[in-house]
């Protein structure tokens, strides 16, 4: 596996949607076009193991910084991190890359909440993109019907629920140097999921001033967004490939074949030694499974 040190990427600033990003890029201009959102509480990074991989396999990978995160710019409003408006992110980021390129749609993976805006975008603008890939996150619509049914994910959701309260839950992850938010993060992964060098790149992004709140008010705009719309429930039409890793512990492997299920050609992957984070536990499968879903194939058992 290439190692990203190893990768010549370029960082830059684009400045779409009335906001600046900041975007890692690799591989060569002129290839297929990959755009790689991140989740909760990661950034760009935590694609480490995707980027070099990508393209090496002559893939254009785009990985953003989303709003809020890292280097990127972190409005102060709660409603400006509504669904919409991050969506709106990304298809403007999508219009930017391809403006004179060869090619005029993208493949998009995204994992947490870059899944949960990954699902609205091919919902909403399923011409920009050639394949959708969602990493452990289930369709919105699963997500909602199965929290009003199941008392299971219910508790596994508390944290949505103490992230709507003002200003202390970033008193309390921000203590003692973020003790709280980097025990979040080991304990919702294996043991090796996370190396020291990791958290400590991660650590960094959340000390950029207004990083923390903006983050967590992904989660607040969320919420109020829930009690005045509906998740979309039209079939997605884009071709669709959901990776679940089954020793999630925010998230119930049961909502992963539904939401397969959402899509008119989508297929469920299950790798069962897998954590929340699967594409760092499982980085050589995962990224496997990518490149055979954009170039239109099947999985296989073989992954070298």
């Amino acid at each position: 596996m290439t190692d990203l040190a190893s990768t010549d990427v370029t960082h830059r600033d684009v400045f779409v949607n009335g906001i600046r990003l900041h975007v890692v890029e690799a591989g060569p201009s002129d290839g297929e076009t990959v755009v790689l959102l991140h989740g909760f509480p990661e950034m760009w990074y935590g694609w480490k193991h995707q980027i070099p991989a990508l393209a090496r396999a002559g893939y254009r990978v785009i990985v953003p910084d989303q709003r809020g995160y890292n280097r990127s710019d972190k409005p102060t409003s709660v409603a400006d991190y509504d669904l919409d408006i991050l969506a709106a992110d990304v298809v403007a980021l999508i219009d930017h890359t391809l403006a004179g390129a060869a090619f005029d749609r993208v493949h998009l993976v995204g994992h947490d909440w870059g899944a949960v805006v990954a699902w609205h975008v091919a919902a909403a603008t399923p011409n920009r993109l050639s394949t959708l890939s969602i990493l452990n996150v289930p369709h919105p619509a699963v997500f909602i019907d199965t929290l009003r049914s199941d008392l299971d994910q219910l508790r596994r959701s508390w944290y949505i629920v103490f992230f709507q309260i003002p200003w202390l839950p970033e008193t309390l992850l921000r203590r003692n140097d973020f003790a709280g938010l980097r025990k979040m993060l080991r304990a919702s992964g294996h043991r090796d999921t996370f190396t020291d060098a990791d958290e400590e790149r991660y650590v960094d992004s959340w000390r950029q001033p207004g990083a923390l709140t903006a983050m967590i008010n992904w989660y607040r705009a969320a919420a109020r967004r829930a009690f005045t719309r509906r998740p979309e429930t039209a079939p997605i039409e884009t071709p669709a490939m959901v990776i679940w890793g089954e020793q999630d512990v925010a998230l119930s492997a049961s909502m992963a074949q539904p939401s397969a299920d959402r899509c008119r050609d989508g297929h469920l992957e299950r790798i069962p030694d897998a954590t929340h984070w699967v594409q760092h536990d499982a980085p050589t499968r995962v990224n496997a499974l990518l490149m055979q879903h954009f170039a239109g194939q099947a999985s296989g058992e073989v992954f070298e």
